[in-house]
C-alpha cells in the first residue's frame, strides 16, 4: 500500500474579467478622489486668498499596493460569502485600508501565524500573503495545510528574494540594508537562508555599516559584534568567517541614497582589505530600491525645492516608505507626519508621529497665521481619500469651502 502526499490545491483564478470588474468599482468607492484628481489636472496645486497647496507629483497608491489590494477584494468575490477568508498581518501599511479589508469579513491572523491560528486553518481555507510577503517557513507551512493562497507579494520584493536566493547559492552573505523587524525584510532574510547555507546581516544606518566595515577590515571583538546586531542575523552567523564575501540588497522602501552609501562603504572597504584587483570575488550589488519609492522620493524633492512654510506627509506610521518621506522632509522644514485628517485638531493643535520617539505628539501653533504655502506628500500605502480629507480639513481651519473654491 503506496501512501501520497495530498495534491496541492487547485490555483483559483481571480483576475476573472467579471470578478476584476466588480472589484475595481468597489475600490474605487472606497479610494477614490475626485478632488485630488482634480488638482492633479491643475498642475498639482490649489490655492485661496490666505492658504496655498502644492501636491508632490508622485504619492499615494502605487501600482504593488493596488495589486494587493484588488486581490484581496478579488478573494472575497470570488468565494462563497461564508468561506472564511484569512489574511497574514496587514495587507499594507495603513490602518485605514486595513481596517476595509476586515470589514469585506476578511480575518487577520498574525504575520508568522502561532500553533494555535495554524491549528484553526483546514484544507483549502484560503490565505491571502500582504504585499511583504511572508516567511519562507510560513508558506511551507500552509502549503502542507493545503491552504488556497492568495499571493499579493510585490514584484520588487521578489526580485530582492531572487538576488540574496543567488548570494546564498554562491556562499555570499547577504548584508540587508532595512529595518530587522519589518516584514518585508523578515521574508527576505528567510530567502538568504532557504536554500543552501545562506547567511545574512541586517544593517539599518550608516553608522551600522561603518561599524561592520571597520570589523571586516580591522577584526574586533566578535561577543560585542553579535550583541549590537542581536536579531539581525542567520543562525550560526560568525562575522570572522561570513564577512569575506559580500552582497548587498535592501528593504524595498529605505531611501535610495543611503542604500547606496552602504554600497559604496562596504565595496570600498573590501577593495582596502583584498585589493581592488580582487574586490569582485568579496563584493557583490544589485539595485533593489523599488520603482514607486525612488519616484515618491524624487517628487517630494522637487517639491522640497520650492517655497514651502510646512509639509504634511500621509500615511500609516509603520510604513517604511512613508517615514523616509517624512524624515526628507524634516530634513528642510517644518514635517509634520499624520495618519489622517482628524489629527489636524485645530489650527493652534496638530497631533503628528515623531518617529525620533516612536509615538504621537502634539504641537501647538503650527499652521501659522497669514498667508501660509503647505506641502503634501503621501506614503506609497496611502490611498487618495484620505489626502482628499487631508486638503479639506486644511482649507477648513481657514474657514474656506473647497466645494465654493472649485466651483469659482
Amino acid at each position: 500500500m503506496s501512501t501520497h502526499a495530498p495534491a496541492a490545491p487547485q490555483k483559483i483564478n481571480l483576475r476573472r474579467p467579471d470578478i476584476m470588474q466588480a472589484v475595481q468599482a468597489q475600490v474605487l468607492s472606497h479610494y477614490r478622489s475626485e478632488l485630488v484628481e482634480r488638482i492633479r489636472a491643475n498642475g498639482s496645486f490649489l490655492a485661496a486668498d490666505n492658504i496655498v497647496i502644492k501636491l508632490a507629483k508622485e504619492f499615494g497608491f502605487c501600482y504593488g499596493v493596488e495589486r494587493a489590494i484588488d486581490l484581496a477584494y478579488a478573494a472575497r468575490k470570488s468565494f462563497p460569502a461564508d468561506k472564511p477568508i484569512y489574511l497574514l498581518g496587514e495587507i499594507i501599511h495603513n490602518p485605514e485600508v486595513n481596517d476595509q479589508i476586515q470589514n469585506l469579513g476578511i480575518k487577520t491572523i498574525s504575520n508568522k501565524p502561532t500553533d494555535a491560528e495554524m491549528s484553526v486553518l483546514q484544507r483549502e481555507d484560503v490565505v491571502i500573503i500582504p504585499a511583504f510577503g511572508t516567511e519562507v517557513a510560513t508558506r511551507r507551512k500552509l502549503e502542507e495545510k493545503g491552504c488556497l493562497l492568495v499571493d499579493t507579494t510585490c514584484g520588487d520584493v521578489m526580485s530582492v528574494w531572487k538576488r540574496v536566493r543567488q548570494y546564498s547559492k554562491e556562499a555570499v552573505t547577504s548584508i540587508i540594508h532595512g529595518k530587522a523587524k519589518h516584514e518585508e525584510t523578515k521574508a527576505t532574510t528567510s530567502q538568504a537562508t532557504a536554500y543552501g547555507t545562506g547567511h545574512y546581516l541586517v544593517v539599518y544606518n550608516l553608522a551600522e555599516t561603518d561599524y561592520v566595515c571597520n570589523y571586516i577590515l580591522n577584526g574586533g571583538n566578535k561577543d560585542e559584534f553579535l550583541a549590537k546586531f542581536k536579531g539581525a542575523y542567520s543562525s550560526g552567523f560568525d562575522p570572522e568567517k561570513h564577512l569575506q564575501a559580500v552582497g548587498v540588497a535592501n528593504q524595498t522602501t529605505m531611501l535610495r541614497g543611503e542604500t547606496e552609501e552602504v554600497q559604496r562603504r562596504l565595496k570600498a572597504v573590501m577593495g582596502k582589505k583584498y585589493g581592488a584587483a580582487n574586490v569582485d570575488q568579496h563584493f557583490r550589488f544589485f539595485d533593489t530600491i523599488c520603482g514607486a519609492t525612488q519616484d515618491r522620493q524624487d517628487a517630494l524633492q522637487k517639491l522640497l525645492a520650492q517655497p514651502l512654510d510646512l509639509l504634511i506627509v500621509i500615511g500609516g506610521y509603520n510604513s517604511s516608505n512613508t517615514s523616509h518621506l517624512a524624515e526628507m522632509g524634516e530634513a528642510k522644514l517644518p514635517t509634520y507626519f499624520i495618519k489622517n485628517a482628524a489629527k489636524m485638531v485645530s489650527d493652534k493643535l496638530i497631533v503628528h508621529y515623531d518617529q525620533h520617539k516612536k509615538e504621537e505628539v502634539e504641537t501647538g501653533d503650527w499652521l501659522p497665521a497669514g498667508k501660509v504655502t503647505v506641502g503634501i506628500t503621501a506614503g506609497a500605502s496611502c490611498p487618495n481619500n484620505l489626502i482628499e480629507d487631508t486638503i479639506r480639513r486644511l482649507f477648513e481651519l481657514r474657514g474656506i469651502s473647497v466645494q465654493e473654491l472649485l466651483a469659482n
